[in-house]
C-alpha cells in the first residue's frame, strides 16, 4: 500500500512539473511579443481558444451538452476577478524580470490566508501571523518601494496575486456544485466579454506618451498580428489546456499535502528562461526575498495540512485554471 502511494505521489510529482514547465511558456511568449500588441488583444484570440477547450475538459468529465449552473453571478464574479488577475499579470510581464515576478508571486499563500480571515472568518494562530510577517519581508525586498530600483510593475503582479488569491477564495464556495470544466467555461466567456467591453474604452485613451511598459501594453492600439504572432497568442490558449490537464492529473493522483510545495519549482524554471532569452539573473536581494517568501508559503501550507478539520487553503488547481 505505501509503496502504490509512493508511486503516485512520484507520479503526481511528475505531472506538477511538467505543468510548471507549459505554464511558463506562456510569460515566456508574452514577454517576447508583448510590446507590439494590446494586452487585451491578447487576451481575448487566447479566450477564442481556450473556450472550446473548456467543453472537451467537460467531455472528459463524462458530462455531455453545455455547462451550467445554479451560480451564474458568483461564476461572473469569479470570471471577473481571473480576467483582472490574468490581464495585470501579463502587464507586470512587460517590465519585470520573469524571476521578480515569480518571485512575487510566491505571495499568494499569504494573501489566501489574509482574505481568509477576513471572507470566510477563519483563525490563524500566532505562528502563521509570523510566517506572514517574514513572508511580508520578503516580498518587501522584491519590490524595493521607495527606492530608486522601485519598478512599478511590482505592483500589477501585487495586484495579479491579490485576485488571484479573491479567486481561490471564490472556488471554494463554489468548488461543491460546480466542476473545474464549468468553471473554466464560465470564466472563460467572461473572459471575452470583459476584453471586448474594455478594449474600446482603453482605445478611447489611446497611447499615452512615455507610458511606463506596463501602462503602454494596456492602452496599446490594436494591430493585425503576423502570422507567427497570431500564433503564439491563439496558441496561448493550447498552452493553458495542456497546463490545466497536468494540473488535474497531478492533483487527482497524488496528495496534494505532498505535491503542491513542488509548484515553486516554477522559479528556477523562470530563471531558466530569463536568463537564456533575454539573459537576465535575479539579484541578491530578490533570491533572498524569493527564499523568504519560499519559506513562509511552505510553513502556512505545512500548517493548513495539519489542521485537517478546517478548509484546505493550498493552492487548488481548479481555482489556478487560467492563472499560468
Amino acid at each position: 500500500m505505501d509503496h502504490m502511494k509512493n508511486t503516485s505521489n512520484l507520479k503526481g510529482i511528475g505531472f506538477l512539473l511538467l505543468a510548471m514547465l507549459v505554464g511558463s511558456l506562456q510569460a515566456v511568449a508574452v514577454k517576447w511579443i508583448g510590446g507590439n500588441y494590446s494586452v487585451l488583444e491578447i487576451v481575448t484570440f487566447r479566450s477564442l481558444v481556450a473556450l472550446p477547450a473548456t467543453l472537451i475538459f467537460f467531455r472528459l468529465e463524462g458530462k455531455k451538452g453545455l455547462p451550467t449552473t445554479s451560480n451564474l453571478k458568483p461564476q461572473i464574479v469569479r470570471g471577473l476577478f481571473l480576467f483582472f488577475s490574468y490581464t495585470t499579470y501579463m502587464m507586470g510581464l512587460a517590465a519585470l524580470p520573469l524571476a521578480d515576478i515569480e518571485a512575487i508571486r510566491f505571495s499568494g499563500p499569504m494573501m489566501i490566508t489574509i482574505l481568509s480571515v477576513f471572507m470566510l472568518s477563519e483563525k490563524v494562530e500566532l505562528q502563521r501571523w509570523l510566517a506572514l510577517i517574514v513572508g511580508f519581508g520578503g516580498i518587501l525586498l522584491i519590490v524595493k518601494p521607495g527606492s530608486t530600483h522601485f519598478n512599478e510593475g511590482s505592483i500589477f503582479i501585487l495586484i495579479s496575486v491579490l485576485f488571484y488569491a479573491l479567486t481561490v477564495i471564490s472556488t471554494r464556495k463554489m468548488n461543491a456544485t460546480d466542476s473545474s470544466a464549468t468553471m473554466a467555461y464560465f470564466s472563460s466567456w467572461v473572459y471575452l466579454v470583459a476584453a471586448f467591453i474594455f478594449s474600446p474604452l482603453a482605445a478611447m485613451v489611446g497611447e499615452i506618451p512615455n507610458a511606463h511598459p506596463s501602462v503602454a501594453f494596456l492602452f496599446h492600439p490594436w494591430t493585425m498580428p503576423t502570422l507567427l504572432d497570431l500564433f503564439i497568442m491563439s496558441g496561448l490558449g493550447f498552452v493553458w489546456a495542456i497546463w490545466m490537464y497536468f494540473m488535474t492529473r497531478a492533483y487527482s493522483v497524488a496528495q496534494a499535502s505532498v505535491i503542491a510545495p513542488f509548484e515553486y519549482a516554477s522559479l528556477p524554471i523562470n530563471i531558466m528562461w530569463g536568463l537564456l532569452i533575454w539573459h537576465e539573473f535575479p539579484t541578491t536581494t530578490t533570491i533572498v526575498g524569493a527564499v523568504l517568501t519560499l519559506l513562509s508559503g511552505l510553513y502556512i501550507l505545512v500548517q493548513e495540512q495539519n489542521q485537517k478539520k478546517k478548509p484546505q487553503i493550498v493552492v487548488d488547481n481548479a481555482a489556478m485554471e487560467n492563472e499560468a
